[in-house]
């Protein structure tokens, strides 16, 4: 679960998003599925206009398996809301895929860099 106030509580929001997006990222290569539950359309759903930032939430959340949203008395338009948004993001999706740069969790101690530095099978098997 990527949950934005937690993660602004523990590494700082100036790296927030960078670290939802490695989240993302690393959910992704192992195939764990990924709830996305930023406040999404909270303001939409508790008093019937969302904020612009709240939109923006939204449209991120096409990236996760699930988007969480909490209740209001507007909720069931939250949820309409909420499907439009992904599946035109989705469509966007189709257009063109992100280029994410190399994750560097673990690093090898054997094998050779390549002529941009990374590592490689030393051809043995190991």
């Amino acid at each position: 679960m990527i949950a934005r106030g937690d993660l602004a509580v523990e590494c700082g929001f100036e790296r927030m998003a960078e670290v939802q997006e490695e989240i993302l990222w690393i959910c992704e290569a192992a195939h764990v599925p990924v709830i996305w539950a930023t406040q999404v359309l909270e303001t939409l759903a508790k008093e019937g206009m969302p904020s612009r930032a709240e939109i923006t939430d939204a449209a991120m959340g096409h990236r996760a398996e699930c988007v969480m949203l909490n209740k209001g008395p507007h909720v069931l338009h939250a949820v309409k809301t909420l499907d439009d948004i992904l599946r035109r993001m989705q469509a966007h999706q189709t257009k063109k895929r992100s280029m994410l740069r190399e994750l560097r969790l673990a690093t090898h101690s054997s094998g050779k860099q390549d002529q941009d530095g990374h590592q490689g099978n030393d051809g043995n098997g190991s």
